[in-house]
């Protein structure tokens, strides 16, 4: 059994704090790795040690795999957690951890090599008989691709064989179309990915997003956690993530998280990871991709079971067998996450930047923030504009939802544009109230999402209470200054 007392954390934000505590809580020591403009964050305020990382950006000193290993030797760690996006679903870093002897927090590489590629995966899942939506992939027979396309039919949904985060993916609707838009989507998929391998499916209309949490270990034993949905998203990305899905009933929630542990058994699945399903109106659903990492809407896992995913992570990781069967886990109550994004949703939710002038993040029965930023710190355009995650749990849906949109209000953060009156909006929509959000409902409800016309008055208003809730500012105001303070009792 791998033996390790010190991980280093290859990530930054909420999630290396929210590693570094759990990491803590079973009695390890941390290492956090990060670039100089992380530096006053608390993850690496609070670590056990840091380590600098450097490169030509920030987002290249994350990627460094050479860097990250030789940070390990430096500092001792004797494990790597990497959290979730930079080197997560890496496999060349799963290798290379392993031949430097540290353990890699995470599934084996050879996994990770075969779901990332989503052809693969989908031809792997395929085989085994589990549902995947009728498509056409460019590998098989590249000189016949377009023509395979278009035998699908309409509407097709055009993806990048290594894509992900919605990044290159094109609807198509009009079939006279289909070349142009695959010549965008390759060229797309060439800059994101440095791979402009496509295929298509056919897309599913009003889709709505689910996916199941799965753990496995080394003994061969695989368990879900039940299912998350996440329709709500803006241009392919999650905003609101919930447990339990709305959609499903009984026997379709069982049918969906017994396809996710069995596509997961099949191939040989070690440590936390997510089987992703689109859902149709119907009640059918088709396999989407597998993500080999820790999901950024874990929490509402978390909060649902009472299972902490990155104990379980570091356990497997320890070659110890799950701690429970799948009859030992039960859904709880009902929890939603809101992501909080440094964005202007007026304006196509174009991220913003600034500094964090003042950040209380709300409190409250079932509520849970985790969160990666401090007054002061800079939010720039290196990262996602991620601030912080706000989930919250009730004993039922309507609670759950209630207790989110209070949350939110209560959320104070200025310096800069966020997205949380928004994300109210959202929550309080119909759609949203009745269960019926599907991943298009943010495009087909712009204009019932748009924010009200805002009075004179009320940016007054606004402006004062801001002021009013700068302690700084408050306190320079009502102080006495020196000069006069020296003067003591004096009186004229």
């Amino acid at each position: 059994m791998p033996v390790f007392q010190k991980v280093l954390i290859a990530n930054r934000g909420e999630i290396a704090l929210r590693i570094h505590r759990s990491l803590k809580a079973m009695g390890l020591s941390t290492v956090v790795a990060h670039h100089a403009v992380d530096a006053g964050s608390p993850a690496v305020l609070e670590a056990d040690q840091v380590v600098e990382l450097h490169g030509a950006t920030p987002v290249a000193a994350y990627l460094d795999i050479a860097q990250i290993v030789e940070a390990c030797r430096s500092t001792g760690a004797q494990a790597v957690h990497p959290g979730y996006g930079f080197l997560s679903e890496n496999a060349d870093f799963a290798r290379a951890l392993m031949q430097a002897g540290i353990v890699f927090i995470g599934p084996r590489a050879d996994t990770i090599e075969l779901m990332g590629d989503k052809v693969r995966a989908r031809n792997f899942v395929a085989e085994r008989g589990f549902p995947v939506a009728p498509g056409a992939i460019e590998d098989e027979d590249p000189a016949t691709f377009l023509e395979r396309a278009r035998q699908v039919g309409s509407p097709l949904l055009i993806k990048p064989s290594a894509g992900g985060g919605g990044k290159g993916m094109r609807i198509v609707r009009d079939l006279a179309q289909l070349e142009a838009e695959v010549a965008t989507a390759r060229r797309e998929g060439e800059r994101y990915f440095g791979d402009g391998r496509l295929f298509v499916e056919r897309y599913v209309e009003r889709p709505r997003h689910i996916e199941v949490q799965v753990l496995g270990d080394e003994f061969g034993q695989v368990v879900h956690l039940w299912e998350r949905e996440c329709s709500v998203q803006r241009r392919f990305q999650k905003i609101i993530e919930e447990t339990p899905s709305p959609a499903l009933t009984g026997k379709q929630r069982l049918d969906i998280c017994e396809a996710a542990a069995g596509i997961a058994r099949a191939c040989g699945y070690r440590g936390a990871g997510t089987v992703e399903f689109i859902y149709g109106a119907g009640g059918e659903f088709y396999f989407l991709e597998m993500n080999t990492r820790l999901q950024v809407e874990h929490p509402v896992t978390e909060m649902v079971t009472g299972i902490d995913l990155v104990r379980e992570q570091v356990r497997v990781a320890r070659g110890e067998p799950l701690a429970f069967a799948q009859s030992d886990i039960a859904q709880q109550g009902h929890a939603i996450e809101c992501r909080l994004y440094a964005e202007d949703a007026a304006h196509d939710f174009r991220p913003a930047i600034g500094k964090i002038l003042r950040w209380q993040a709300p409190a409250g029965p079932g509520v849970r923030v985790d969160s990666g930023v401090r007054e002061g710190q800079a939010v720039t355009a290196a990262f996602d504009p991620m601030i912080a995650k706000i989930i919250c749990h009730g004993a039922t849906r309507d609670e759950a939802i209630a207790r989110s949109v209070h949350a939110l209000q209560d959320t104070v953060l200025l310096g800069l544009t966020t997205n949380a009156r928004y994300l109210t909006r959202v929550l309080l929509h119909p759609e949203f109230m009745e269960g019926r959000a599907d991943t298009g409902m943010l495009t087909r409800c712009a204009d019932e999402l748009r924010a009200p016309p805002q009075s004179e008055a009320d940016t007054d208003m606004a402006i004062v209470a801001a002021v009013l809730s700068d302690r700084e500012l408050l306190r320079s105001v009502r102080s006495v200054p020196s000069m006069h303070a020296a003067m003591g009792a004096w009186r004229n």
